[in-house]
């Protein structure tokens, strides 16, 4: 019986997941397929589990009317393990609150321009830079990047990065920078302090997930402003302004600065992650 009642909170899990939404804050709702096909599968599961049940209690019934007389076995110490470890991640979904990623992740982890594991792009970590050239052959990132650069260079001399456009985009503009020169570049995301920065600089972020939560990064760029501001982490603003590049001493590498020439608080967004588009 507690099998069952195990399969039934898991198919519950991922209903409930995908009604109330907090499914994004796991997954690139391009694979949202995978969680749909899971409900399915674990309903189909726990129907079949329902049926050997009751099955079993017809057979013990039939066998005590002969007499009990047979060996009931107990339930070993593993099974005091294993059932509460499946037990609590159902738990933990329904009654803990789902916890954003924010600036703690990134003064935790830190963030650079190279990856800090293998090439492995099934648990490559980013931060900062968007880089899509795992997931190609050269040939193939090169036409990818080829027609992200015509799209945002090409079309006016207004780049807004939304959403769904923020870590191509990012990344074009990383690749690209001398492309973006004469162009007004809006974006938006949380800001995050760095103590080498000047007193009018901060980072502006956005979390990206690729394929899920597990391999996600912070991505964003520099923003100057012409006077000394003063944010706290995790304030949520809206800037516009034109890119200059800046060789920055602690990554040891030339990286493209925005210099604000608007901006304006904003509120957290429903969702305030971005994810990567095919």
């Amino acid at each position: 019986m507690l099998r069952f009642l195990i399969l039934l909170g898991f198919s519950f899990l991922f209903m409930h997941l995908h009604v109330t939404g907090s499914i994004s804050k796991y997954i690139n709702m391009k694979y949202s397929y995978i969680s749909y096909i899971t409900i399915f599968v674990m309903f189909f599961l726990t129907f079949v589990q329902l049926f050997f049940y009751i099955k079993g209690d017809k057979h013990k019934e039939e066998d005590c009317e002969y007499g009990c007389d047979h060996h009931h076995e107990r339930n070993s110490w593993k099974e005091y393990i294993f059932y509460p470890v499946l037990i609590f991640p159902i738990i933990s979904v329904f009654f803990i609150p789902i916890a954003t990623l924010d600036s703690n992740i990134v003064k935790a982890k830190g963030f650079n321009f190279d990856v800090y594991n293998d090439k492995d792009a099934s648990a490559i970590h980013q931060f900062l830079q968007p880089d899509s050239s795992i997931y190609y052959g050269q040939e193939g990132y090169d036409e990818y990047m080829d027609k992200a650069k015509k799209k945002f260079v090409n079309n006016n001399n207004r780049v807004i990065l939304n959403d769904k456009d923020y870590l191509i985009g990012m990344e074009t503009i990383y690749k690209f920078p001398g492309y973006f020169d004469d162009k007004t570049i809006q974006v938006q995301g949380f800001t995050y302090n760095e103590k080498e920065l000047e007193s009018n600089q901060i980072f502006l972020f956005r979390f990206g997930i690729i394929h899920c939560v597990a391999d996600s990064g912070v991505f964003g760029m520099l923003v100057q402003f012409p006077d000394d501001i003063k944010f706290k982490n995790d304030e949520w603003i809206q800037v516009e302004g034109k890119l200059s590049n800046e060789y920055y001493q602690p990554f040891k590498k030339t990286i493209p600065i925005l210099e604000v020439t608007g901006w304006k608080t904003i509120p957290k967004p429903e969702d305030p992650y971005v994810y990567r588009t095919y």
